[in-house]
């Protein structure tokens, strides 16, 4: 990583925000086929409360190529992004290439739960976060209870008699 990059990334950890945007917008403009500058352009925005102007930032930073690792907060960015927007099939839609990319990244679960509870897709949230809980929970009583919390997952609706 270049000295200017981490010191636009030391600004936005330290609250300078603005600061850190107008330094990696610049910087995108002088390597616009960067998608690394893209991706923390993005995420600046993000910071800054400007999501409008995210999107196409992610969306070309993906295009570009990434690293695996910052691949998957693009695509947890630009997911959470559209969201925010209430933009929710195109949030869907990155979410689920996201989590056929990353099968693994149970954080980027959570996020797409959120957006199928704001699709309505409410029994389909709930069993995201349910079984996520428990392949990432330490605490003992749901690790304890982690059959039950299982079987009821995709049954939410259900009742017996």
């Amino acid at each position: 990583m270049d000295k200017r990059l981490q010191h636009i990334i030391t600004l936005r950890e330290n609250g300078q925000l603005e600061e850190a945007n107008q330094l990696i917008v610049a910087l995108v403009q002088e390597e616009p086929e960067n998608g690394f500058y893209h991706y923390h352009c993005a995420w600046t925005y993000d910071s800054i409360g400007k999501e409008k102007e995210a999107v196409p930032h992610y969306e070309r930073a993906i295009k570009l190529g990434l690293a695996r690792e910052d691949l998957e907060g693009t695509y947890l960015g630009l997911g959470s992004t559209y969201r925010t927007l209430g933009q929710y099939e195109q949030s869907k839609r990155i979410f689920e290439q996201a989590l056929s990319e990353f099968p693994e990244a149970e954080h980027l679960k959570v996020f797409y739960a959120m957006t199928l509870y704001n699709l309505g897709e409410h029994s389909k949230a709930m069993e995201t976060l349910l079984n996520t809980l428990i392949l990432t929970t330490k605490h003992e009583g749901i690790k304890d209870y982690s059959k039950a919390i299982k079987f009821y997952s995709d049954k939410l609706d259900q009742t017996w008699e």
